[in-house]
């Protein structure tokens, strides 16, 4: 049972990484600060450098396990979201792209755009991520809240 973790886990830090790398390849290249960002995320999940290269290189675009949980969706997005800006030019391809990755992480289309902004200007004040995700996580949790049935 542990090793099917393991493996799961696997899974999830590849599609994480695989993730990034699209991200990356959206304004056409990789930037070499941007592989740096994508090595230094794999080297935090136990990866090394090799391995994380090699991953990206042989990436051919198949889909990829998106998480399962509120945390690790907003890990990813936060790391998208860094990633774009790690070459310090916001690309309007790469912004899109993070935009169109919360949606498929599962956040709702009317918020994305929203929270996609909130985290980078985020990162840019150079606000630490554990503020950034707990003050998205309320912003996400006020905006996910079912209205209320007002009959007047």
């Amino acid at each position: 049972m542990f090793g099917f973790f393991e493996n799961e886990q696997a899974k999830k830090v590849k599609g994480h990484l695989l993730n990034l790398a699209a991200l990356a390849k959206a304004d056409g290249h990789i930037d070499a600060r941007e592989m740096n960002f994508i090595v230094a995320v794999g080297k935090k999940n136990g990866m090394s450098s090799a391995e994380v290269q090699a991953l990206v290189s042989a990436d051919k675009g198949d889909n990829t396990e998106l998480p399962t949980n509120d945390s690790e969706r907003f890990d990813q997005i936060f790391d998208l979201v860094d990633m774009m800006l790690a070459d310090g030019v916001v690309d309007e391809t790469e912004m899109d792209f993070c935009i169109v990755m919360a949606e498929k992480l599962g956040f709702r289309k009317a918020i994305v755009g929203v929270l996609v902004r909130k985290i980078s200007q985020g990162v840019k004040d150079g606000i630490p991520r554990e503020r950034i995700k707990e003050e998205s996580t309320s912003f996400l949790n006020y905006n996910e809240l079912p209205r209320p049935n007002v009959t007047v």
